[in-house]
């Protein structure tokens, strides 16, 4: 079974930056993509940013230009860096990676913008 462990969540004032991690408890065979969901409360889980396996990115058009995503050369820890943020994406942020075979999921890593 693989973990996917997020970090780095937390309480932020509008226009300031976190950067989210999420590591993999082991390798991932045949891994295509990772990325970062969130899901405010009410809400339906939208999809923030993606990275595959080649390094191509996806951003959701919110997002494009203040976030962006990246992974380490073992392809198995994935980031997301986020500046500028928005009152209103306040959310539970997951880490998702998808491989030959399986969909997993992180617990979630609560993010926090208010003053």
């Amino acid at each position: 079974q693989v973990q996917l462990v997020e970090s780095g969540g937390g309480s932020v004032q509008p226009g300031g930056s976190l950067r989210l991690s999420c590591a993999a408890s082991r390798s991932i065979f045949g891994l295509n993509v990772m990325g970062w969901y969130r899901q405010a409360p009410g809400k339906q889980r939208e999809l923030v940013a993606s990275i595959t396996s080649g390094d191509s990115t996806r951003y959701a058009d919110s997002v494009k230009g203040r976030f962006t995503i990246s992974r380490n050369s073992a392809g198995n820890t994935v980031y997301l860096q986020m500046n500028s943020l928005k009152p209103e994406e306040a959310a539970v942020y997951y880490c998702n990676a998808v491989a030959v075979g399986r969909d997993d999921w992180g617990r979630g890593s609560q993010v926090t913008v208010s003053t």
